[in-house]
């Protein structure tokens, strides 16, 4: 089989298991008194809720996919995800920030990610500068510092967070909401502007990935070679890194943090459709998609006694394992 036709038939596939997948997820349903699952539309009333649902996952798996793409182009590392760069603690620092400040024993029924989805933004772009501006070496971004900072800059943040939980006024009840958005959930109902917002951030970065593919291509090679074919490797990297962490925020904005979608799409996107960038960036867009509207849909046929699971540990199960197998099998140093 031609390389040409097996990618596009590699890229029609993806789009087709998406599109599969948006729809079982639309048609499952469970009962809430039971254990009974079935596939059938939804009333109106319920409609909406389903269709908000798939839509935040959508826009949070393929801007998490996106921005795995970018990464491991601008870090030379096939194992580096979006959250090296501490962003999902960022948001996680923004959001109990806000309710720190903004605590009101009569609201605790509200929901973090909804309502604090701004300051979930606001802090992971926060971190975002701090790790820019830390993470440069004689004026231009180092791929390595950029690691080294994330890490540290993460692990600040989550000392932060708990500091946050022990000296906060927050009742067990907002604390448990607290937790439950630190896992990831898909909110059925989120902010409109966090919606917007990270929508657009998703489409723009899309685009713009796929306007870079050629020149992603050409970073993977040493830096002598890069620059050796015109290629400006400084401005290319913090263009990169901007988008990247920028396409982080929304998603964790959106729904919480959520790991290893940003590591694992990537991967297998490649399997199908090779490592040209211009293809890989919509092709990993695909599979972030399939990976969280299938966890979400997952998620709720699984009854274990105490409500529906947190679809970050659907993913780190998920997740953890084929990380595992990258690096056993040498997979990810292809």
């Amino acid at each position: 089989m031609q390389p040409a036709l097996r990618r596009g038939l590699g890229l029609s596939a993806l789009g087709l298991l998406a599109i599969m997948v948006m729809w079982l997820r639309y048609l499952i349903d469970r009962d809430p008194h039971g254990a009974a699952v079935s596939l059938a539309p939804p009333p109106p009333g319920v409609a909406l809720f389903r269709l908000t649902a798939i839509a935040v996952a959508v826009i949070a798996g393929s801007s998490l996919a996106i921005s795995g793409v970018l990464l491991q182009a601008l870090l030379r590392n096939p194992l580096a995800s979006p959250f090296i760069l501490g962003i999902s603690a960022g948001a996680g620092l923004g959001v109990m920030i806000a309710i720190s400040l903004t605590y009101d024993a009569d609201a605790v029924a509200r929901p973090a990610s909804s309502s604090h989805g701004p300051a979930a933004l606001l802090g992971a772009l926060a971190v975002l500068g701090i790790v820019y501006l830390l993470g440069q070496r004689r004026g231009w971004l180092d791929p390595v510092s950029l690691v080294l900072v994330g890490v540290i800059v993460s692990a600040i943040c989550g000392a932060l967070i708990m500091l946050l939980h022990h000296l906060g006024p927050t009742t067990g009840l907002m604390q448990g909401k607290i937790t439950r958005w630190m896992m990831g959930r898909i909110p059925e109902y989120p902010e409109p502007i966090t919606l917007i917002a990270a929508g657009g951030l998703a489409v723009v970065g899309g685009a713009a990935g796929m306007v870079m593919g050629r020149a992603m291509d050409a970073a993977t090679l040493s830096d002598d070679e890069a620059r050796s074919v015109g290629l400006a490797l400084g401005r290319l990297r913090v263009g990169l890194f901007i988008l990247a962490g920028a396409l982080t925020a929304g998603a964790v904005a959106l729904c919480g943090p959520i790991g290893f979608v940003g590591l694992i799409a990537p991967h297998a996107a490649r399997l199908l459709v090779g490592p040209r960038h211009t293809l890989l960036v919509p092709a990993a867009a695909l599979v972030g998609i399939v990976i969280m509207v299938g966890a979400d849909a997952g998620r709720q046929a699984i009854e274990l006694g105490a409500g529906r699971l947190p679809i970050g540990v659907l993913t780190a199960l998920i997740g953890g394992p084929a990380f595992i197998w990258l690096l056993r099998t040498g997979r990810g140093q292809a």
